[in-house]
Order: C-alpha cells, then structure tokens, then sequence
C-alpha cells in the first residue's frame, strides 16, 4: 500500500514543481521586460530638459516599474523557497518509495 500512496504523491509533487518552474520561467521574463523598459525610459528622458515635465513623468513611470519589479522578485523568492520544499520533500519520497519497494520484494 505504501507503493501506491507514495508513487501517486511523488506524480503530485513533479506536478507541482513543473508549475514552480513554470512561475519562475515567467517571472523571469517580465523582469527582463521590466528592466529593458525601465532602461527604454531613461535614454527617452536624456533628450529632454531635465526640469520638463515629461522627464518628470517618465521618472514616475520608472519608480513604478522598479517597484513592480521589486514585487516581481518577492514573488520569484516566494516560489523558489517552495520550490526548494517541494524538491526536499520529493527526494523524501523517493527514499520512502526505494525502502518500500526493497522491503516489498525481500524475501
């Protein structure tokens, strides 16, 4: 019985994981998206007066992306922490499955 519990866990947690991976892949992305904006801004901001108002805006719109990305890389600590327990309690239960499938077919 402990064969089929820990096999039907073990797919669970390689699902789970794949998705981690699939959320960091992402949030990979939209960091690099956010980052070639933020730097698309400041070469925009260079060819204007440095008091106009629309270098202005555009360093408020630069603050926002910042703080997005900020966000962006709490989120991508947040996955790689669980992605980190995931893959512990995965090699856990493998270990489980090797014991059980040993103990299983010794006779």
């Amino acid at each position: 019985m402990g064969v089929l519990t820990d096999t039907i866990r073990m797919q669970y947690l390689n699902n789970v994981k794949m998705d981690l991976e699939y959320k960091i892949q992402l949030v990979t992305q939209t960091r690099m998206g956010l980052t070639q904006t933020g730097n698309d801004l400041m070469q925009i901001g260079t060819d204007y007066d440095p008091d106009s108002p629309i270098v202005k805006t555009l360093q408020q719109r630069q603050a926002k992306l910042k703080l997005l990305e900020q966000k962006l890389e709490q989120q991508m600590i947040q996955y790689q922490t669980r992605l980190k327990m995931v893959e512990t309690e995965l090699a856990s239960c493998r270990q489980r499955l090797d014991k059980n499938i040993q103990h299983a077919f010794s006779y």
